[in-house]
């Protein structure tokens, strides 16, 4: 809002400006319309000040004029600044359904985590029947290189976009077991994009093993990935590979509820 900031220096500069501005839309928020005096009273600064912030949030689409009234309302800029959120709601309750089959079916702990930054974040988890641990992920920022869900992320992103990531992040090791070498980690997304899943064998945790499967939104770009992860002793690399089918059939099914038709 470099607008409101420097057009609103004489009254306390850039921080107190964007708080008027908030307010300013909780005011339109709870009230529908407001005129510029009624701003002016109740986040108490002078009419020419509410006039200014109003035409900073005006030009950035956040505030429109009612026709014919000298009132403002919130416009749809709003809705845009609110799909990524709404987008991520909508992307964990549609998914929780799938998860909870998945998480009976195959018997392990089921996460979906999305990408953040150079990170894979965890946005919901349910427990299987079988999981040992009470480990909570979710909210948890975790590697790209040595997850299997981060590895789906990774696996379908644009060669630069990848590219960056990865030197943001750098491939630390966590155990002995995790990829740390560019050209092996990019022969194993390869292999997740071909066969439609990835996995990890003890390269975030020793003893935890994980599959994770891409998730695709209505236009078909992978938002996200879902994966199952146990204990390495039950959970062995040969019983992902038997379970991959059941954790791809459950993503499609995730993809078909946020209106992915392919």
């Amino acid at each position: 809002m470099g607008n409101i900031s420097s057009g609103d220096r004489t009254d306390g500069g850039g921080v107190q400006s964007v708080d008027r501005a908030i307010s300013i839309l909780e005011i339109l928020s709870r009230r529908r319309e407001a005129g510029v005096s009624e701003v002016a009273v109740e986040i108490g600064v002078h009419k020419s000040t509410a006039f200014r912030l109003l035409g900073a949030l005006e030009t950035r689409g956040l505030v429109e004029q009612a026709e014919d009234r000298g009132k403002y309302r919130l416009s749809f800029g709003i809705i845009r600044l609110a799909g990524g959120v709404v987008a991520r709601l909508d992307l964990t309750q549609q998914s929780r359904p799938v998860c909870r089959r998945l998480a009976d079916e195959i018997g392990e702990t089921v996460n979906l985590a999305v990408l953040r930054s150079h990170y894979a974040v965890n946005l919901d988890q349910v427990r299987g029947p079988s999981a040992v641990t009470a480990h909570n992920w979710v909210g948890q920022l975790t590697p790209l290189h040595a997850t299997s869900s981060g590895k789906v992320l990774l696996a379908h992103l644009d060669d630069r976009h990848r590219a960056r990531l990865l030197a943001a992040a750098g491939l630390e090791g966590y155990t002995p077991a995790t990829i740390t070498s560019v050209p092996v980690l990019e022969e194993q997304l390869d292999e997740a994009r071909s066969r439609g899943y990835a996995v990890t064998a003890e390269e975030l945790e020793l003893g935890l093993n994980a599959i994770a499967a891409p998730i695709r939104s209505h236009d078909g770009e992978i938002v996200a990935a879902v994966s199952a992860s146990g204990p390495a002793y039950r959970f062995s690399e040969k019983r992902m590979h038997e379970l991959a089918p059941v954790l791809t059939m459950g993503a499609e099914d995730i993809g078909h509820r946020l209106g992915y038709s392919g």
